[in-house]
């Protein structure tokens, strides 16, 4: 049986604010992308990040020679760890996982890992 008062396909509440380094990325994409990839400890709501590693390109290679950004991304929420950077037609995008409206924001913290990865971006080109 169908639900009576079905719940419509439209607008979702979820977020994801998007950072954009205008910069041409060229022929050689995986240069520019990667990934986090997160060691915890703990199970659910106790989970822990313990060390990070980047997954991708030439990129990744320099992210993860920088323990300090390592350190401050260790101090991060798990969401907020997350990290994806991919390159698009007219720019690098440097993102995090989708979140509901109560839960979005872009901490101070936060946007300085952004502002460091924006930096390795720049000095790849």
């Amino acid at each position: 049986m169908q639900d009576p008062n079905p719940l419509p396909w439209g607008a979702q509440d979820r977020f994801q604010a998007h950072f954009i380094v205008k910069q041409d990325p060229g022929d050689k994409l995986l240069r520019f992308t990667a990934r986090t990839n997160l060691e915890t400890t703990g199970h659910f709501g106790s989970k822990k990040i313990t060390g990070v590693t980047w997954d991708g390109g030439e990129l990744a290679e320099q992210l993860n020679a920088d323990l300090s950004l390592n350190k401050m991304i260790t101090k991060q929420p798990i969401n907020d760890a997350t990290i994806y950077v991919d390159p698009t037609d007219n720019g690098i995008r440097i993102y995090g996982k989708w979140k509901n409206s109560h839960d979005f924001s872009v901490t101070k913290e936060l946007f300085e890992i952004y502002d460091k990865i924006a930096g390795y971006i720049k000095k790849l080109n």
